[in-house]
């Protein structure tokens, strides 16, 4: 991983991270001839990804070389409004060439939650290449949660979890994943993650209590928001 930290102005949040992605997508096809990237959740991800669609962005990326997997998802179908795969479709994925066979979504609905995350764990790449994060104003990524059990997984690479809000069940990847990645970039906006971001990157490691440490020397694209509690 690469350690790093982007400070923007809000308005140009969108802009800088995704040609931070486009980035990286590009020089890991120029090496392997592929790339697999892991996509995340939440608010902040969402207008990255419609920027992507856009050019300059669009014509950069070599979309039929990529691989699209997910770091977490709520126990909800596909077309769910909470579904990360139903919010990356709608602002990613039905724009571009990505061939559906190559876009591999969580089956977190499913009764047999254990049973979809081994499954899920078997289509993973031994060691994603790309590994987009959030974070919460409670330090989690992905649906790993403060003082979650999950934390102290070694071996399974993803898991079911209960998180602290509905829809609570979820299926999440482990820290050995994030661990391997080749390249993890977090992606912060907002005032009231300031203190929690202040302690995650200058603070004593802690991870089970700030599960977002766990991408400490990633790459961090910040707004001026977020970051304004840093030293």
């Amino acid at each position: 991983m690469d350690p790093g930290r982007i400070i923007v102005d809000r308005e140009e949040f969108d802009q800088a991270a995704a040609a931070w992605i486009v980035s990286a997508i590009k020089r890991t096809v120029e090496a392997q001839g592929r790339c697999s990237i892991a996509l995340a959740g939440g608010s902040t991800p969402r207008p990255v990804y419609w920027a992507l669609t856009q050019e300059p962005f669009r014509s950069a990326i070599p979309w039929q070389r990529l691989w699209v997997y997910f770091g977490d998802e709520r126990a909800v179908p596909p077309d769910h409004p909470d579904s990360n795969f139903c919010a990356a479709r709608e602002a990613l994925l039905r724009h571009v060439a990505v061939p559906e066979t190559q876009v591999f979504r969580m089956e977190a609905e499913r009764a047999d939650r254990e049973a979809a995350a081994e499954e899920y764990a078997r289509v993973l790449p031994a060691r994603l290449d790309i590994l987009i994060l959030g974070m919460g104003p409670d330090g989690h990524t992905a649906s790993l949660f403060p003082g979650s059990s999950a934390m102290e997984e070694r071996e399974r690479r993803v898991v079911p979890v209960i998180g602290p809000k509905p829809p609570a069940a979820r299926l999440t990847i482990t820290p050995p994943v994030i661990g391997s990645a080749r390249e993890a970039v977090v992606l912060v906006t907002g005032e009231d993650k300031a203190a929690t971001l202040a302690r995650a990157l200058q603070g004593p490691m802690a991870p089970r209590d700030l599960p977002a440490q766990l991408a400490r020397e990633g790459t961090w694209i910040l707004d001026r928001a977020a970051a304004g509690g840093l030293a």
